[in-house]
C-alpha cells in the first residue's frame, strides 16, 4: 500500500527543489489560469448552486401543491359524479 506520508514527503522535496524563478512563474500562470476560467464561466449561461437549491425547493413545493391539487379535484369530480349520477335516477 502507498504510505501517505512518504508521498508527502517525496512532493515537498520536489517542490524544495524548484528553483524560486520558475516557482513564481508558475504561480502566475496558476492566477492568471484562473483569471481566464473565472471570465468565461461568469460569460455562460449558468445559474450559481445557491440559486440551484432555491429552485430545487420551489419545484419540491410546487409538486406538493400540484399533488394536493389533484387529488382535490379529483374529490371534486367523484362527488359531482355522484349528484350527476344521482339526479339521473
Amino acid at each position: 500500500m502507498i504510505n501517505a506520508k512518504k508521498i508527502e514527503e517525496i512532493a515537498k522535496q520536489v517542490s524544495d527543489a524548484i528553483p524560486p524563478g520558475v516557482k513564481s512563474v508558475a504561480n502566475e500562470i496558476e492566477e492568471r489560469t484562473k483569471t481566464v476560467i473565472q471570465r468565461k464561466l461568469s460569460e455562460l449561461d449558468v445559474v450559481t448552486r445557491e440559486e440551484f437549491d432555491v429552485q430545487t425547493q420551489v419545484l419540491i413545493k410546487t409538486r406538493e401543491k400540484l399533488s394536493a391539487l389533484e387529488a382535490s379535484v379529483a374529490t371534486l369530480e367523484q362527488k359531482l359524479a355522484e349528484l350527476e349520477q344521482g339526479s339521473a335516477e
